[in-house]
């Protein structure tokens, strides 16, 4: 299988801060490509790297075997590109948009009718008539994935896709993406690790800079590839969202649900609560110090005790 993406030693910095450090990984043809990490971890940046929308400090990427520079978009014949906030003429439908982006394409006005009907059907919009300025904002993230699909990219990149999404909004958006990856190679951006392992085929976890864990998503949840070196790079408020019970960086306490399965748990701690949770569907493991401040080493040491 050919690498759609391959970024080899990148770096980059902001002033005096250095916001990626030395990242190398690829990316598959037909894979479903997560890229995980908090706010401010650098996913954007990354992003607009392979975009050529900022310029790096040293290292290399290429797209579909050729070299992103910066300032140049031939590389970009090969992308979509969904920020995590995409805009629209509000007084245009979504077929009036989707045939506006056709013609900036110069696409030929049977391919555009085509595509247009074949893309608003997948997303779910296709019997929309109203105005996008009355769209929700799932409507909206739905029709930026028909409109960044509409050149057949080998490459979509999502920015946040599902971020600010209620459950019902997200799902479609994981549907949309799944149903696609036989046609195009996705990269998401996400800090909700549900996400991820709902469609993900590989996933790479960048923290402070640089990439923490990465490899094929069945290898991570079977323990090939260690989740200590992601715990190590959790902040305090994230380390404090999980003894709260909010889960992992918001993904209903995906880690934790992993790492118990994997060690055959049958009874959970509630340190919160003090108390012993039983027979939950999903083996959950809240972790908080009876209230004290959490540190990483407390929950690398929590671990080992398994």
């Amino acid at each position: 299988m050919n690498n759609i993406v391959e970024i080899k030693n990148l770096n980059k910095t902001f002033k005096n801060k250095h916001v990626l450090k030395d990242i190398s990984f690829n990316i598959k043809e037909n894979s479903i490509f997560g890229f995980i990490g908090k706010n401010g971890a650098g996913k954007t940046t990354t992003m607009k790297t392979i975009l050529g929308l900022l310029e790096i400090d040293s290292g290399e990427i290429k797209v579909c075997n050729e070299l992103v520079e910066f300032g140049q978009n031939k590389t970009n014949k090969y992308i979509g590109y969904l920020p995590d906030v995409p805009e629209f003429y509000g007084y245009m439908t979504a077929r009036e948009y989707m045939y506006l982006c056709g013609e900036c394409l110069e696409l030929d006005k049977e391919i555009i009718e085509q595509r247009t009907n074949k893309l608003l059907s997948l997303v779910g919009l296709s019997d929309v008539k109203q105005y996008i300025k009355g769209y929700s904002r799932g409507m909206k993230q739905r029709l930026g994935i028909a409109q960044s699909l509409l050149g057949q990219p080998k490459l979509l990149i999502c920015d946040e896709p599902t971020s600010a999404l209620d459950p019902i909004g997200r799902k479609e958006i994981l549907d949309i993406l799944h149903t696609i990856k036989d046609e195009t190679t996705v990269i998401f951006s996400t800090h909700i690790l549900s996400d991820v392992e709902r469609i993900c085929t590989d996933i790479a976890f960048l923290g402070d800079g640089a990439v923490r864990v990465q490899g094929k998503l069945s290898d991570v949840k079977a323990g090939n590839v260690t989740m200590e070196d992601f715990v190590a790079q959790l902040d305090l408020e994230e380390l404090e969202a999980i003894s709260r019970g909010e889960g992992l960086m918001n993904s209903c306490n995906t880690f934790f649900i992993s790492l118990g399965q994997r060690l055959g748990i049958e009874k959970y701690y509630d340190f919160s609560r003090n108390k012993i949770l039983k027979g939950q569907e999903n083996p959950y493991l809240f972790v908080s110090n009876n209230g004290k401040q959490l540190t990483r080493a407390y929950i690398l040491s929590f671990i080992k005790k398994y």
